[in-house]
């Protein structure tokens, strides 16, 4: 096809697209400011990959696998495609499948942000979610539930991206490509994660084809199974890890172990601290991936010389990560940043860091009841002016009573309908404190410096990891 959608070979870049699928690829190289890391003097190159159209590298070969799929005449008009995925290739997928016309269901696990699974949906994905902590044979694992559906829709097809050549080929074809014209053929390292093994092995192809001497590493994070095998040759246990979209559970066919060159390993703490450190001091707003890859990168960089081009990516943005990544609170739960003395927490080492809210006692009861089920602020505090004393809640099963006999809330006043607060904690005060009051009451109100935040049982539960006991 001439528009280069359906080759997959990046088109030439023009003002007026005719598809949304000739704007995946060609995505820019950005040099990580001079001074970002004392010690290093070389340059680095980061590819922005989260440009494409579905905001990740895997656009790529959502696109190529289909084209090439329909070429071999796999894929049917109208056929279903099914596929295994954690996210980004699922995204994808379903951006292409949207713009030809195909149905799709994707398998994903459930470790992956709400944000992509939202995603999926939003391109008109039937998403299904499976256990991420079970083995890769077991009947629930996302890649043997893919190929069970697949299997069970007459016509279907899976692309299994684990275990295509099509998968590898599009980064040979489009990524590689890209990178070698952009550095005008002068870069001495290429540094990456792999979790499908595509984007690591069809770059490093290409690269080594044009210059031999350029150094491929590997990235993975602890629990991945690739970096243990590229040195020894042995499967080991795989174990679990939180960074998405890298690391493996066994040998995908699209890697190649002999086009790398070393492979490091990188903590899921580093690679999130990383990422939030490049968007904070470069606007560069990538997943946790993008962290593991800089970071790796950074260790490449230290033993280079000061002319030296190293190039790694950022396969996708901080977007689909605001709930985990970009979340204090879900960093703190999982331990994933410094833990609180048990002695020296208070409350507010409990309080997360969700919605804030207050209501008048002249404002409706439907703006209340916004505030309520849309934000989830609970219980809602009424006061007269920001800052001012506490004079009660909102009344919740009032509210719910009205609701249910089609009373209309804009016509009634939070005045009429106030609730005795019941336990208010200061901030500041021991966390133990919560404790107790929450032994009696579901959830209470924290007086923060500048208003009231909710703190629920739950949230307690959610927060233990975040303090440090003693003992280890």
């Amino acid at each position: 096809m001439g528009d280069g959608a359906g080759s997959g070979q990046v088109p030439a870049s023009k003002s007026i697209h005719d598809s949304i699928l000739t704007a995946i690829g060609d995505t820019p190289l950005v040099r990580l400011p001079t001074g970002f890391e004392p010690g290093i003097s070389c340059e680095i190159l980061l590819k922005i990959e989260f440009m494409n159209p579905g905001g990740s590298i895997k656009d790529r070969i959502g696109l190529f696998m289909v084209r090439e799929a329909e070429r071999k005449g796999l894929l049917k008009p109208g056929a279903r495609i099914v596929e295994c995925s954690s996210g980004n290739t699922g995204a994808g997928l379903s951006l292409v499948a949207a713009a030809l016309g195909y149905p799709i269901t994707i398998v994903i696990p459930d470790k992956m942000s709400q944000e992509k699974i939202d995603v999926l949906r939003a391109y008109g994905a039937d998403v299904v979610i499976t256990p991420a902590n079970v083995p890769v044979d077991h009947p629930d694992h996302y890649t043997q539930k893919a190929r069970r559906i697949a299997e069970e829709t007459p016509g279907a097809w899976w692309p299994n991206q684990y275990h295509n050549p099509d998968n590898t080929a599009a980064h040979y074809r489009t990524t590689g490509s890209e990178i070698w014209r952009q550095c005008e053929g002068r870069l001495d390292a290429f540094v990456a994660g792999a979790g499908t093994g595509g984007t690591l092995a069809g770059v490093a192809r290409y690269l080594k084809e044009q210059d031999p001497s350029v150094q491929v590493v590997g990235v993975d994070p602890p629990g991945s199974i690739l970096a243990d095998y590229w040195k020894t040759g042995e499967l080991v246990e795989p174990g679990f890890y939180f960074v998405e979209g890298v690391g493996e559970e066994e040998v995908p066919a699209a890697w190649d172990p002999e086009v790398v060159d070393d492979y490091l390993v990188v903590k899921d703490a580093d690679s999130f601290a990383m990422a939030r450190r490049l968007a904070l001091a470069t606007g560069i707003f990538g997943g946790g991936s993008t962290g593991m890859n800089l970071v790796a990168a950074l260790e490449v960089a230290r033993k280079l010389p000061a002319d030296a081009r190293v190039v790694t990516l950022v396969p996708d943005s901080g977007r689909a990560y605001l709930s985990k990544v970009y979340s204090e609170d879900w960093l703190r739960d999982l331990g994933l940043l410094p833990a609180t003395p048990s002695a020296d927490a208070t409350v507010a080492d409990l309080v997360r860091d969700g919605a804030r809210a207050w209501v008048k006692p002249s404002e409706t009861l439907y703006w209340a009841a916004r505030h309520l089920g849309e934000r989830g602020v609970r219980p809602l505090p009424v006061v007269e002016k920001e800052g001012g004393p506490l004079l009660g809640v909102v009344d919740e099963e009032r509210v719910l009573e009205l609701l249910a006999t089609g009373e209309d809330l804009e016509h009634l006043f939070v005045r009429d309908y106030l609730a005795e607060a019941g336990p208010v904690l200061d901030a500041s005060a021991p966390w133990r404190e919560a404790l107790t009051a929450l032994a009696d009451h579901e959830r209470v109100l924290v007086r923060e410096e500048e208003g009231w935040a909710p703190l629920e049982r739950r949230d307690v539960l959610r927060a233990l990891p975040r303090l440090d006991h003693g003992s280890k």
